[in-house]
């Protein structure tokens, strides 16, 4: 909510993470993309795409490098929300340097950035459309959707942010435990990415960057946040999810 008491609309378009090599999955992701492992029957890759659907976004932009044609095909026949692909198939760009081959179709207004390796579960209402609420483009460069690391599935490191009781963030440092980790669902703008000439970057720098400005927000997901990285923690997800299946029967 920006300083006038208004809620922002919710952004049009999301970038996609979908490039990835999968190498923590393997063997799942020998001969399978990581964003088409399917956990509780369904690939990962169509949580996000049903949340951003649910919550009214119009495009995802998603990029692809390793076995491309098997996330293509995937992705073709949605129609909410609309797909376009980012081709990094001859060479992969990393985080920051995907989300800068396509700023001219992410145009000039904030955008969802969406991981596809995580989801979450039980939730009692729409944690975009929330961000959506909150995001104060005067206040916050970046807005992201944190989890507590306690009664996370899939957590095998020592969290990622501290919150201020303003939303604010500052990152862990090395001899540190934080509560929260990011749950791979942001708001950003993108003039954060049209200031690095590099065609190959990463992500994290700009969000540290942000948080030394005090202009890196984040808001707690609700519901029960699952990240699939590795087999160990797809088979946690599949027990968790088969439990929830049979208690709703």
């Amino acid at each position: 909510m920006n300083k006038n008491g208004e809620n922002a609309a919710i952004p049009a378009r999301a970038m996609v993470f979908a490039a990835g090599l999968g190498t923590r999955m393997r063997p799942v992701t020998d001969t399978c993309p990581k964003p088409l492992v399917r956990a509780g029957g369904k690939a990962l890759i169509d949580y996000t795409l049903d949340r951003l659907a649910e919550a009214g976004v119009r495009e995802a932009i998603v990029n692809v490098h390793y076995l491309p044609d098997q996330i293509i095909e995937h992705v073709r026949k949605r129609t909410s929300p609309g797909i376009s692909i980012s081709d990094e198939r001859e060479k992969l760009l990393d985080q920051g340097g995907g989300i800068a081959a396509v700023l001219d179709r992410i145009g000039d207004e904030p955008f969802f950035v969406c991981n596809t390796d995580a989801f979450w579960i039980a939730e009692t209402g729409s944690n975009l459309v929330r961000m959506g609420q909150m995001w104060d483009p005067d206040e916050m460069d970046i807005l992201l959707l944190l989890a507590p690391v306690a009664g996370s599935i899939g957590v095998d490191w020592s969290g990622d942010f501290f919150m201020q009781p303003d939303g604010r963030l500052s990152r862990r440092e090395t001899n540190q435990i934080a509560p929260f980790v990011y749950a791979g669902i942001a708001i950003m703008k993108p003039a954060l990415f049209a200031v690095d000439n590099r065609e190959i970057f990463p992500l994290s720098p700009i969000l540290f960057a942000a948080a030394q400005a005090g202009r890196l927000f984040g808001m707690r997901l609700d519901g029960q946040w699952l990240h699939v990285g590795t087999p160990q923690a797809l088979n946690e997800a599949n027990a968790l999810l088969q439990q929830q299946a049979g208690q709703q029967q």
